[in-house]
């Protein structure tokens, strides 16, 4: 049978989008090939024809999730409120109680961390290029001072996030995702 043309890489999509947000609600651990495919209307089989392993997959939605957000960033970057709105957009009550359509980093980095050279890898070129584009956003500083300040707030929106999401209190769940934006705030104003 033959397909329209795009239709190969509309169905790698399909797969990524679907096997993106499993990921990033369940875990890579939890979830299994089948239920990717069954969710994307596709057979086990067809999955090999778009990927060489589970983890050939993983790598690619790192890749278009984190270039997503890195596009973001980057876009923010062009308007004058464009960092602080980006910390605040992260550290949202929306952001935490979406984590099927938010930052893979903040909901897979446990398992990353634990996964083979080459997704640590891939993984790692993406975070280089968030730090430095909030480096280019920051103001104060030394461009060394500004790419340890990125570092440092990069950081702090990622642990914030995983904490408020972890805490079962509404309220200190808040109040986490609260002082996260101050404290990055403060240095990406390049307070001390």
């Amino acid at each position: 049978m033959r397909y329209e043309k795009g239709h190969k890489d509309a169905t790698r999509r399909r797969i990524i989008d679907v096997a993106s947000r499993q990921f990033r609600q369940q875990g890579v651990a939890a979830v299994g090939v089948a239920g990717i495919m069954t969710e994307a209307g596709l057979t086990n089989g067809a999955f090999y024809t778009h990927f060489e392993s589970k983890e050939d997959l993983v790598r690619a939605v790192l890749s278009n999730a984190l270039g997503k957000r890195e596009a973001t960033l980057r876009n923010a970057g062009d308007r004058e409120s464009g960092l602080e709105a980006s910390i605040r957009d992260y550290l949202s009550a929306r952001h935490r109680d979406n984590p099927g359509g938010g930052c893979p980093t903040a909901a897979l980095v446990a398992e990353i961390a634990r996964g083979p050279r080459a997704t640590r890898d891939a993984f790692t070129g993406r975070v280089s290029q968030f730090i430095g584009l909030i480096a280019d956003q920051l103001r104060a500083g030394s461009p060394s001072e500004r790419r340890r300040n990125a570092i440092a707030i990069y950081g702090i929106m990622v642990g914030t996030l995983q904490l408020a999401r972890a805490v079962n209190d509404r309220q200190l769940s808040d109040e986490i995702l609260e002082n996260g934006v101050s404290t990055a705030l403060v240095l990406a104003n390049g307070e001390r």
